[in-house]
C-alpha cells in the first residue's frame, strides 16, 4: 500500500470536512468510522460500538474475514493524516426511519499506486444475498471517483462457493 500522507499529497487529497456526511442508498447508511468507534471496535466493546453507531449488533460482528490488523492501520493514518477520515472504514448500518439501526457490514477504501483506491467490503451472513454489498460498494465507488487524484476503484474477493 502507497504511504497515504503522500499519495494524498501527490494526488490532492481532499481535506477532512468538519462533519462527514453518511452515505445513503435506499435503507442502508455507510457511516464513516470515528477514532472512538474504531478504539470500541478493536476492543471487541460491541455494546460502546453500537451506542455510539445508534445502532444494534448482532452476534456476527465482526466480520468472519476482518483481519485486526487492519485496526493499527486505519489508527495510524488518522493520526498522521486527520485527511483519511472517511476513507477507509465505513460501518453499513441498515434501517432508521422508525426502525432499529442493525449493522448489518463493512466497507472502505486504502490509495494505491496511480491513482487507484482499493476498496474491501464484508456484508455478515445473516445479511448476505440481499444486494446490500452491491448497493453499499456502488455508493462508495460513486462518492471516491468524485475525490480528487481518484482515477480508478479497484476491488479483490475472497473465493467462495456458493449452494
Amino acid at each position: 500500500m502507497i504511504d497515504f500522507l503522500q499519495w494524498g499529497a501527490t494526488f490532492g487529497l481532499q481535506a477532512r470536512p468538519a462533519r462527514m456526511p453518511e452515505l445513503k442508498v435506499g435503507s442502508l447508511r455507510l457511516v464513516a468510522i470515528t477514532t472512538e468507534m474504531l478504539t470500541a471496535e478493536h476492543s471487541g466493546d460491541a455494546a460502546g460500538l453500537g451506542s455510539l453507531l445508534r445502532a444494534k449488533l448482532t452476534t456476527e460482528w465482526p466480520p468472519v474475514d476482518w483481519e485486526p490488523h487492519v485496526y493499527r492501520i486505519i489508527q495510524k493514518q488518522y493520526d498522521e493524516c486527520p485527511a483519511s477520515f472517511g476513507w477507509h472504514r465505513y460501518v453499513v448500518l441498515e434501517g432508521g426511519l422508525g426502525r432499529a439501526r442493525t449493522l448489518v457490514g463493512a466497507i472502505g477504501g486504502f490509495p494505491r499506486a496511480q491513482r487507484d483506491v482499493e476498496i474491501g467490503y464484508s456484508t455478515l451472513p445473516a445479511f448476505q444475498r440481499r444486494g446490500y454489498a452491491t448497493a453499499a460498494a456502488r455508493t462508495l465507488v460513486e462518492w471516491l471517483l468524485t475525490m480528487d487524484g481518484v482515477r480508478s476503484v479497484s476491488a479483490q474477493t475472497y473465493p467462495r462457493v456458493v449452494e
